[in-house]
């Protein structure tokens, strides 16, 4: 088994303050985790697909950096390696996570300060960053960590509750992602911001979509995933368009792709309420 402390760089040791901390105003990041759970990650990681490990393998690993919980080093592999250097053994951010918290970051402020949010699927360094805030709201159908049981097509809240929506790969999975949709919009204020993504085929122009499709091996070969009803295309904005927002598509440039080991073709939909 490879030797978790060679590749990994203790960022209070690089950085003139220390991890987790934050100035007022500035992006909350979370704290190093330490070498202990460091090296369990990895050991995780290396019994569920050792090859990442090999020599040819390392040798193609590159020093990455994470803007939540500030590690540099190098990256865990996913998904029997099918996606290279995308999990943070600091903080288990994948490449989603860290795309979205460098446009929250962006500017040296925090976008979310202040604002009534609700989160559905929440991602556990979101809910690490978000402990005690009174004003942030998650919630599922399945996830038994999110704070309520709540069905995005039919949000218990009232028209305009909300400042900041955050959905990240959940769509997908929604027969109905219209009715989702126009959920998303009632609870927001005008003005109020979405922040989507989704398994997208850039390739297509229109999004593949069949609520007949009920084999689950068909469904993941089809709209990658065993449990997904459809797999967007480029008309992903325009379906959300409808629904009552302007939509922005925010990525990073090629250097901070491979800074953050981000996915090239990837993008956080920034969406803002209309009316």
């Amino acid at each position: 088994m490879p030797n978790a402390a060679a590749d990994m760089t203790d960022p209070a040791t690089t950085s003139g303050v220390a991890a987790g901390a934050s100035r007022a105003g500035a992006a909350p990041s979370l704290p190093h985790p330490g070498r202990w759970l460091l090296a369990r990650r990895v050991a995780e990681a290396y019994f569920k697909d050792r090859r990442q490990f090999s020599g040819a393998s390392r040798g193609r690993k590159l020093v990455r950096e994470c803007p939540i919980c500030s590690y540099q080093g190098h990256f865990l592999s996913v998904e029997r390696g099918q996606r290279l250097d995308a999990r943070c053994p600091g903080c288990g951010s994948r490449e989603r996570h860290r795309l979205q918290h460098l446009f929250l970051a962006e500017g040296g402020g925090w976008k979310l300060d202040g604002k009534r949010i609700l989160h559905f699927a929440p991602e556990r360094y979101m809910l690490k960053l978000m402990a005690g805030n009174p004003l942030y709201i998650s919630g599922d159908l399945r996830q038994p960590d999110a704070g309520q049981f709540m069905d995005a097509t039919a949000i218990p809240f009232e028209d305009g509750s909300f400042d900041v929506l955050i959905s990240h790969h959940m769509l997908e999975h929604i027969p109905d992602d219209t009715k989702a949709l126009s959920e998303f919009a009632r609870v927001l204020r005008p003005g109020g911001m979405a922040l989507l993504a989704v398994p997208q085929n850039h390739a297509a122009e229109q999004t593949d979509e069949d609520l007949s499709a009920i084999d689950p091996m068909a469904r993941f070969w089809r709209f990658t995933g065993f449990d997904h009803c459809r797999l967007y295309g480029r008309d992903f904005a325009d379906r959300v368009a409808r629904a009552g927002f302007s939509v922005a598509a925010y990525m990073r440039p090629p250097r901070d792709q491979l800074r953050y080991a981000l996915l090239r073709d990837e993008a956080l939909y920034v969406c803002q309420r209309l009316g």
